[in-house]
């Protein structure tokens, strides 16, 4: 990407471009889940280390605020003096903006994957903006699944579609405050002398199972879309498809959800039931990869096996190998189902209802009628 100023119908041009030559610029919407930040002649105009002072550019600032409204994260990598930056970041009111920023003489491809890193996001998913040329080229050549953006162009750049997210929902204002939780939880965790069931307890978590309520659907959908590993079938649905469940009497449409003292998870689990006879049949279970550390993975189940059983039913689930769900097909087997019928990848479990595992000992189960 060439330096300087471009108006708008050149910066479109080069996305063209771009898109058609290189791999890393797919137009695929909401790729991006963090952009990472240089400061100088980037964030403010100025270098903070030469000048005798630097102005907050007030156009990044707007993106800042819009982007993260959207559920968007930041971060920065930026050569600079570690104290002063902050020192900077903190008398403009941004630096709780910004997730683990890496502020000191490292290459700022290094910084970027320490940033990847500590919040288990792929490089694919972060776009990194700056304002010179070798800082870009340099990216370009360590860490090419990077999108890389000239700090001349965000006014263009950071309203490509790879910028907005396919979903917008309730949970999105506060994925920031998430992360920072996350952040915080790992801190601990890291310091923490004892054993991880000791650690656990100590977070003081509360899971919550409760119907599905209608300004859940939109995190609902998201949740069918984003999670692989710990979805039982792969398959996606719309929030009409889940709304039309939601209301149906021979559905059972549940959500979870997990706070501990470090904050919300948020919405982290989602099971669709069939009330057949003899047999309940989950349709879909699926539980975010986030919390499985946590040790919670098997409380939603377990709760669903306890409904069908204090129904006088016993419960079927069906499971899809799709080859990156292996977890979930765990998370089955440790609940006590079994296969009973298979059609190629597709699967028919049936579960041992005298083998309900109870919740976690450190867990408190809230469950909403």
């Amino acid at each position: 990407m060439s330096t300087g100023t471009r108006t708008a119908a050149e910066a479109a041009t080069d996305t063209a471009t771009d898109t058609a030559t290189d791999p890393y610029r797919k137009p695929r919407q909401g790729r991006i889940k963090c952009v990472v930040w240089d400061l100088d002649n980037t964030l403010w105009d100025g270098v903070l280390l030469e000048d005798a002072e630097v102005r907050v550019r007030p156009h990044v600032v707007e993106h800042l605020h819009r982007l993260d409204a959207l559920g968007v994260l930041h971060s920065v990598a930026s050569k600079n003096d570690h104290d002063t930056a902050v020192a900077k970041l903190t008398e403009l009111g941004l630096k709780d903006m910004f997730l683990f920023p890496q502020i000191g003489w490292d290459a700022k491809s290094e910084s970027v994957r320490r940033i990847a890193a500590k919040l288990n996001l792929g490089l694919d998913a972060f776009a990194f903006v700056d304002d010179q040329e070798f800082e870009l080229a340099e990216m370009e050549f360590s860490l090419p699944e990077v999108t890389r953006v000239n700090a001349a162009d965000v006014d263009t750049e950071l309203l490509r579609e790879e910028f907005r997210p396919r979903f917008v929902s309730d949970e999105s204002a506060q994925r920031r405050a998430m992360y920072r939780g996350q952040l915080a939880r790992d801190e601990v965790e890291s310091d923490f002398k004892g054993t991880n069931e000791e650690f656990l307890a100590s977070l003081g978590m509360t899971f919550t199972i409760a119907p599905a309520a209608r300004e859940d659907l939109q995190r609902a959908e998201e949740l069918t879309v984003r999670t692989n590993q710990l979805n039982a079938t792969g398959r996606t649905y719309s929030y009409d498809e889940l709304d039309e469940l939601r209301e149906s009497p021979d559905h059972l449409l549940l959500v979870a959800s997990l706070v501990d003292r470090f904050g919300s998870y948020g919405k982290i689990g989602l099971a669709l039931v069939e009330k057949g006879d003899p047999d309940w049949r989950l349709r879909m279970m699926l539980m975010s990869c986030r919390v499985m550390s946590r040790g919670v993975g098997s409380v939603l189940l377990s709760h669903v096996m306890e409904r069908a059983r204090a129904a006088g039913a016993g419960l079927t689930a069906d499971f899809v190998e799709t080859g990156r769900n292996r977890m979930m097909q765990i998370t089955y087997a440790f609940g006590g189902f079994r296969e009973v019928s298979r059609d190629g990848a597709r699967v028919v479990l049936a579960a041992d209802m005298s083998q309900i595992q109870p919740a976690p000992g450190y867990v408190t189960l809230e469950v909403k009628p």
